[in-house]
């Protein structure tokens, strides 16, 4: 844990069991770091209680800001202007007075938000939301699993220069090798999108050293002795991160290095920003806002950034807004 004040701004309403789980996740992460300090957004009574609870010598590090409505996971756009607590958590940040965010609630939403309030990096048509997964070797960082859930080519190769840059900057991985997710490790394998984009991968520049090993299995994520980072869409992502979290599940639970996160990143935003998985437990939002609080210390949203500005790999792209 590196050292540092921390201001974290958490969405009480958001998740499939909030506002419990969310106070048990902040109260677990509060009591894990002394330099942690919480905006604690939502209902003011739910924030008082939280904040009742602690000794009267640490009540000043608990700040409030109300809010009442939840985020509709159906409706992004319109929930990520409305008043509701994702929004009202991410202005905390672009009005300085939290460094960073985190939330269980819709990720639209909150992509949605962060998006309006925070900007996007130069060239980012879609963030990308990053997780990194425990494996045999080292963690293993995967991205897209859930940000976007486009397969084109041009996607991808936006996902395999964030990825490096970010296994760089928030896990100090030197020359981080980069694989495609696909069906097979031989060339040629994989739908359209993958055929496509194997050979613009290869022939692509990456920032901090970074190389591109060519296609993984998805074995291969618990090995981590091929590939630092895997790319993929949001959608095979999202379900596969979702597949390993059942598989933990049903060998009775994770390994002692660590389960499938219920924590995510968001690349490609202005911003430190953390999406929880919707049925995230107490630990899991306790592990999100540490993983913020990470981000905050290190930099790292200012750091990737200025890495693909110095490098010239701004990634470019349509620049349209962000929807669902």
């Amino acid at each position: 844990m590196e050292p540092g004040t921390a201001r974290i701004a958490v969405d009480l309403l958001g998740g499939d069991e909030a506002p419990a789980v969310v106070v048990d996740g902040a109260l677990r992460a509060f009591d894990a770091d002394p330099d942690l300090h919480l905006v604690l957004v939502g209902p003011p009574e739910v924030a008082d209680g939280v904040r009742d609870v602690l000794p009267p010598t640490q009540r000043h590090r608990i700040s409030i800001r109300a809010a009442h409505n939840v985020a509709a996971a159906d409706q992004p756009a319109r929930s990520g202007r409305a008043d509701t607590s994702v929004r009202a958590a991410v202005a905390s940040v672009a009005e300085g007075a939290a460094d960073a965010v985190v939330s269980a609630g819709a990720t639209g939403a909150t992509v949605t938000a962060a998006a309006l309030l925070l900007g996007r990096w130069p060239g980012v048509r879609r963030p990308a939301l990053v997780a990194t997964l425990p494996a045999l070797a080292g963690p293993v960082v995967l991205l897209d699993v859930g940000g976007s859930l486009e397969a084109s080519p041009a996607t991808l190769s936006r996902h395999a220069v964030l990825g490096a840059a970010y296994a760089s900057v928030a896990h100090a991985v030197v020359e981080p090798r980069i694989g495609l997710l696909s069906v097979g490790t031989e060339a040629g394998k994989g739908d359209r999108a993958r055929r496509a984009a194997d050979p613009v991968l290869a022939d692509q520049p990456l920032p901090v050293g970074g190389r591109y090993i060519g296609l993984v299995e998805g074995y291969e994520l618990g090995h981590g002795a091929r590939a630092d980072v895997v790319v993929t869409d949001g959608f095979t992502g999202n379900v596969l991160l979702k597949a390993i979290e059942g598989a933990y599940a049903m060998a009775g639970g994770p390994p002692a290095s660590g389960g499938a996160p219920r924590a995510a990143a968001l690349l490609g935003i202005a911003g430190s920003v953390v999406v929880c998985h919707g049925a995230a437990r107490g630990d899991d939002v306790a592990s999100g806002i540490a993983l913020a609080a990470h981000l905050h210390r290190r930099g790292a949203a200012a750091a990737i950034s200025t890495l693909l500005a110095d490098s010239g790999r701004d990634i470019r792209t349509t620049n349209t807004e962000v929807t669902a």
